[in-house]
């Protein structure tokens, strides 16, 4: 399209903007944009003259980060919109179709939330119907369900129908201005390399957008469009019976639960999930349980930032009289746990102790039906290397085989695939920030199962006069007590990221990292992003290198480890400190202690907050 850049007078509502680069994109851009209004928007910022906004608009494009392509709705090759979806899944389907020489019968599985932005005609719906509307125009078979879905729901529409991959149209937790493009591979694990780089050369070698793309309609008179939302959703609940262990004991338990969908997919789900496991429904949060774009009740649609965005679910579980809340993200792919304790106060448990309470429940029942030990020795159990290292300590305990995996459960999900094919059974998987897998109903984290196991777990803890806090204590007991921290603080200039970075890196000299931290003593540093680990022979990562993310991992003389690492979805630098005590060690306190200072010397000395200008969290 380069050549006819020269007719840009004729074409735009401005004279050229002197940038030869920015001139071609915005040619592109109003050539090929069919949205009147995302058209408008680019229109508008260069009859403004605001070029800086238009260049970092129009000048990069997305790249594949943990969870697929994430950024703000809105125009620009940058940001999620009709025409970047397009291009999107045009590079898929050239990627797919060099893969899979039998794509067009296999299919591609497209599912959607909640999301939408008025502003620039932009909802999850429509993007759905336009990858498919893609994959459609080239005679590919296209699932696409007729109503928003949990995101589980596309990879383990994958696996069941023999798809060739998936779309999920979501941007999970993320602020309201978001949305994102998730993609599975056959095996019902989201993307990694090499498939992601390539995916994004075939985009980028498909820019153009195919005529036919555009028809969002089509779906709705295509004869090669399945609506599969029966189907997957009665077989997704057929198979949750797989980690159902306490049928008779839910039907009869006092216990009642409150569920929050956080203005996303997750309400219908969850109620149904409750009655296969023969539960009466939980108690729906009545302004969070219908699908809301806006998110009007909460400050921030992530549940994970505790009991300021709980706040509507505890008032109702107080009056109702539950002792439970149980809250999904808004794509229901995570699970947030709060439990009211004896003294009236509400715990929040953070993703470290839920995996505690879950990766005990799982080995539990399992032990119930395999009491070979040699049956253990196939069990696997894993976690991402940010998260805490209790899965480990139950693995040296109990003789079952522990995995870790980078940050991401597109990471998890294909190191499932690989032990799966050993022989091994994966019976439980997560990573701190919320995302739990129980089972191997899908190879990705779950809200909705996470939600129900959760349930009968404190039914069954019930039954024997325990709570889900005193067992956690129990687990701590036999195995050593755990304590981590995990925050953030946001930063949305990539080159205060890097010299944050490139600092640590050349602390004292080139390539010498810190040897301590405000008189902490650091005794091993690992950097998956050069792929540089002091505790191994080689000084070389175990774990994939990852240049394209910062994430360094320091390890304490005093047996702290912390992690600082930037978000794949978000503009953030994630911090992550855990303390791992010995079983028997009782005096708790002077460890929590000990982990606050090293976690505000960690921050304070190494990302400088203030001097950075990072906004710290709020919530």
């Amino acid at each position: 399209m380069g050549d006819h850049v020269g007719d840009l007078n004729a074409n735009l509502p401005c004279h050229s903007t002197g940038d030869p680069q920015l001139d071609k994109a915005i040619y592109q851009w109003i050539t090929w944009d069919k949205n009147p209004r995302t058209r408008a928007q680019v229109e508008a910022l260069l009859r403004d003259g605001r070029l800086d906004e238009l260049r970092r608009r129009l000048c990069s494009r997305m790249s594949f980060g943990t969870a697929g392509l994430r950024a703000a709705m809105g125009a620009g090759f940058a940001l999620i919109n009709d025409l970047t979806v397009i291009q999107s899944t045009q590079g898929m389907y050239k990627y797919l179709a060099k893969c899979f020489p039998d794509l067009e019968s296999r299919g591609l599985v497209v599912g959607y939330d909640t999301r939408g932005q008025e502003a620039s005609s932009c909802s999850s719906e429509r993007l759905g119907k336009l990858t498919a509307a893609v994959m459609l125009c080239k005679d590919v078979l296209v699932y696409l369900f007729s109503s928003y879905v949990p995101t589980p729901f596309v990879p383990y529409a994958v696996k069941k129908l023999g798809a060739a991959a998936g779309v999920m149209i979501t941007a999970s937790h993320n602020p309201k201005e978001d949305n994102g493009y998730k993609v599975y591979w056959e095996n019902g694990a989201q993307i990694s390399s090499p498939h992601d780089k390539e995916i994004l050369r075939c985009i980028e070698e498909s820019t153009e957008p195919w005529a036919e793309a555009w028809n969002e309609n089509l779906p709705d008179v295509s004869p090669l469009r399945r609506d599969p939302l029966e189907d997957i959703c009665r077989g997704y609940m057929e198979d949750l019976k797989s980690v159902c262990f306490h049928r008779e004991l839910n039907t009869k338990t006092p216990l009642k639960f409150v569920h929050s969908a956080f203005h996303g997919v997750g309400h219908e789900y969850v109620q149904r999930a409750f009655r296969v496991f023969g539960f009466p429904p939980p108690i729906p949060v009545p302004e969070q349980k219908d699908p809301d774009p806006e998110f009007s009740t909460v400050s921030c649609p992530n549940p994970e930032e505790g009991e300021s965005v709980l706040e509507l679910s505890l008032r109702l579980a107080e009056k109702e009289g539950a002792r439970i809340v149980l809250a999904t993200d808004p794509d229901a792919d995570r699970l947030a746990v709060s439990e009211q304790c004896d003294n009236c106060e509400w715990r929040v448990f953070t993703g470290n102790e839920l995996a505690a309470l879950l990766g005990w429940w799982m080995l539990f029942n399992w032990r119930e039906t395999h009491p070979d030990p040699a049956d253990t020795q196939r069990v696997c159990m894993m976690a991402t290397t940010v998260s805490s290292k209790i899965l480990q300590a139950f693995a040296q305990v109990e003789g079952f085989q522990y995995e870790e995996t980078l940050p991401g459960f597109k990471w998890t999900g294909n190191k499932i695939h690989e032990l799966e094919k050993q022989g091994k059974v994966v019976l439980f998987a997560f990573e701190e920030s919320i995302g739990f897998m129980c089972g191997s109903v899908v190879r990705d984290k779950d809200g909705v199962s996470a939600a129900v196991v959760v349930a009968e777990m404190a039914a069954y803890l019930h039954s024997k006069n325990l709570t889900l806090s005193r067992q956690l204590a129990n687990i701590f007991e036999i195995y050593g007590t755990h304590i981590s921290k995990t925050s953030y603080v946001v930063c949305r200039d990539p080159p205060t990221i890097k010299r944050i970075f490139t600092r640590l890196r050349n602390w004292e000299g080139e390539a010498a990292y810190p040897k301590s931290c405000r008189g902490y003593s650091i005794s091993h540093i690992r950097d998956v992003t050069t792929g540089y680990d002091s505790s191994q022979p080689n000084q070389k990562c175990v774990l994939p290198v990852t240049k394209n993310s910062q994430m360094v991992t320091f390890s304490f003389q005093n047996g702290i480890v912390a992690t600082l690492r930037t978000s794949g979805t978000e503009p953030k630098i994630k911090f992550y400190t855990e303390f791992c005590a010995p079983p028997g060690k009782r005096d708790i306190s002077s460890m929590e202690e000990e982990l606050c200072k090293v976690t505000e010397a960690l921050v304070e000395e190494f990302l400088e907050p203030d001097k950075n200008n990072l906004t710290r969290r709020s919530v």
